[in-house]
């Protein structure tokens, strides 16, 4: 009998790049499985058969799988997955895998993905966490790493800087997260990197921080520069980083097609207006061909040829949704018309990112798992699709 085989994230993640001649099995609960899904950059073969169904009449589901074809299964923790595939190699199938640490491996894995030029001096890496749309960030020069964003996957930016041969030496935050669990505090901790964030966000905070000064420089010591702009208005500490005055790292300011909702502090009026004044006003003086690189995307038609989520201010402004209010009026209510409940653990992670609560590993899995809701608009009742607001990118 043919033996199943088991097969990471970051293989998936590679395997859905590139056209995937397998079928994708899911064997969660109906309802898990619409709440929290795997994405990929095209469509291709993804079903859904219970766990529980296999247990009540294996024969009856595996025959809902379609023969002759490659099989890849995935579940909540791994055991599941593994048991049907030993059921499914059973029936005859050939080439059969099951995902190591199931869904909740998914939606901690991160891709490390160079965008910066050869030639820079430097290098910058966006960090795409496919399960969960968002973007941390690796920058690297002169034997030094900064992380900007750091996602609970802490060993990921350890192995990653030793990799590089190089010591983490600052953590940025861009504002104080609510829809995943940060790594900052546990990486500083690892590391002994100073941790820098916007005091506005992080005012009583339960772990030692640096407060970050708006327009200041926090260099490298070959002279790379990283400038710290205040950028008000997802949250009242948002703060983006420019780096050689190229990069600019937005956390939730701005998107690739919407900017990050203003409501998730219980204030949208108030905060509409700011974040309103930081596209008009803050990114005014910022050139057409100024990178942005977005701390969340929205869906993969939102990613270069290249797959990395980095646009120019330019595509931008002429794109996004968030630049097509002629006055801060219409803004306002662009952002009201999209309101919609945040989730229930938005406030708990906030005060985890705060240091004031610490989860059990079991309990961070649970709240960190899922897609982000961090967007004005892509969730909302009027939502815009990439496709059509995206323009040419390379």
């Amino acid at each position: 009998m043919n033996q199943p085989f088991m097969y990471k994230a970051e293989e998936l993640f590679e395997l859905l790049l590139n056209k995937p001649d397998f079928v994708l099995l899911d064997v969660r609960n109906e309802k898990d499985f619409k709440n929290f899904y795997i994405e990929a950059p095209s469509i291709f073969p993804y079903i859904n058969i219970p766990y529980y169904e296999f247990i009540e009449d294996v024969s009856g589901s595996i025959a809902k799988i379609p023969a002759n074809q490659k099989v890849r299964i995935v579940c909540s923790k791994e055991g599941s997955a593994q048991y049907v595939a030993e059921q499914v190699c059973a029936k005859g199938f050939t080439d059969v895998g099951y995902l190591q640490g199931g869904i909740v491996a998914w939606g901690n894995v991160l891709i490390p993905k160079k965008i910066s030029a050869n030639n820079a001096g430097y290098e910058l890496y966006q960090c795409i966490r496919p399960g969960k749309g968002s973007c941390s960030y690796v920058a690297i020069a002169d034997g030094e790493a900064m992380v900007f964003d750091p996602s609970r996957n802490v060993e990921f930016y350890k192995n990653f800087a030793e990799k590089k041969k190089c010591k983490i030496t600052k953590i940025f935050e861009t504002h104080r997260q609510a829809d995943y669990i940060s790594g900052g505090i546990q990486l500083s901790a690892d590391t002994g990197a100073t941790i820098f964030a916007n005091a506005i966000d992080f005012d009583g905070a339960h772990f030692a921080y640096e407060g970050i000064k708006d327009m200041a420089f926090y260099s490298f010591s070959g002279g790379t520069t990283v400038q710290a702009i205040h950028t008000p208005g997802h949250t009242m500490g948002s703060t983006s980083y420019l780096i050689d005055n190229k990069y600019l790292l937005t956390g939730d300011t701005i998107f690739i097609s919407t900017a990050g909702r203003p409501d998730l502090g219980g204030k949208s009026e108030k905060w509409s207006r700011f974040l309103y004044l930081t596209l008009t006003l803050k990114f005014r003086d910022f050139n057409d061909a100024t990178l942005i690189c977005p701390g969340h995307y929205s869906n993969w038609q939102e990613s270069t040829k290249k797959h990395v989520f980095v646009d120019t201010l330019g595509n931008l402004r002429k794109n996004n949704i968030a630049f097509k209010s002629p006055t801060e009026l219409h803004f306002r209510e662009f952002i009201e018309e999209n309101l919609r409940p945040q989730p229930g653990t938005y406030a708990k992670i906030r005060r985890i990112n705060g240091g004031w609560r610490k989860p059990s590993d079991e309990d961070a899995d649970i709240m960190d798992l899922g897609k982000h809701e961090c967007g004005a608009s892509n969730y909302g009742k009027k939502g815009v699709s990439a496709e059509v607001l995206r323009g040419d990118n390379e």
